[in-house]
């Protein structure tokens, strides 16, 4: 995973240099440097991770757990997946950086997409990447956080609304990223969703939502 974390950043770098400057604040706000420093070395961040997949129980249950970042040394921050008493490593990233809680949810959604959709991952990742670039409306909103309302900033982009190849995609053409960020949650990003609703409005056909959890930072 983290090979391809590292992977996707090299080709969101490259994609922002040459994108229009109608974008920089979409970009900024999404891939926002500094989210880390004002957090104590000591707290730990925890996500609740809920994944859907319509007639797939089994890929829900197993990516269904919580996502907690925990800071060592050198200035680096680690993620790892928990599910009961089973822990899997995801990866060491450097923390000056920012959060990569939001590299980890572009690239699992990159993943989840191109095997349900059976289309090429790097077709893919280049729709999300290029989707993450583009200028987007960006609204105020209030959610509840540690027991009072936080004022947030929510962006959604849809990478496959006029994409050419929508009628091959099995559904997921409908995919919709949803960021919600706030300076007054710890690590920047309240929410990150990712949103495919079945037939007819019938339940979700995919659904990938990693939230931040109140007190967990220290």
């Amino acid at each position: 995973m983290t090979r391809f974390l590292t992977g996707l950043c090299l080709t969101l770098g490259l994609a922002f240099s040459q994108s229009p400057a109608l974008a920089v604040e979409t970009y900024d706000l999404i891939f926002k440097n500094g989210t880390l420093d004002d957090i104590s070395k000591d707290a730990t961040l925890a996500y609740d991770r809920e994944t859907v997949v319509d007639q797939k129980a089994e890929m829900s249950d197993r990516a269904t757990g919580e996502v907690r970042l925990t800071f060592e040394e050198d200035e680096m921050a680690r993620l790892r997946f928990h599910q009961g008493d089973k822990l899997r490593n995801i990866g060491a990233f450097p923390a000056t950086v920012g959060n990569p809680i939001i590299m980890y949810f572009v690239e699992t959604v990159i993943r989840d997409v191109a095997q349900e959709a059976g289309g090429s991952p790097f077709y893919i990742r280049n729709r999300v990447k290029d989707s993450l670039i583009q200028f987007a409306e960006i609204n105020d909103a209030s959610k509840p956080f540690g027991g009072s309302d936080v004022g947030v900033q929510q962006i959604t982009l849809r990478p496959f609304l006029n994409d050419p190849n929508r009628a091959k995609m099995k559904g997921y053409e409908d995919l919709a990223l949803t960021i919600t960020m706030s300076n007054d949650v710890p690590g920047w990003y309240y929410s990150l969703e990712a949103n495919v609703t079945g037939k007819g409005g019938q339940g979700p056909l995919y659904r990938n939502a990693l939230t931040l959890l109140s007190g967990t930072a220290e």
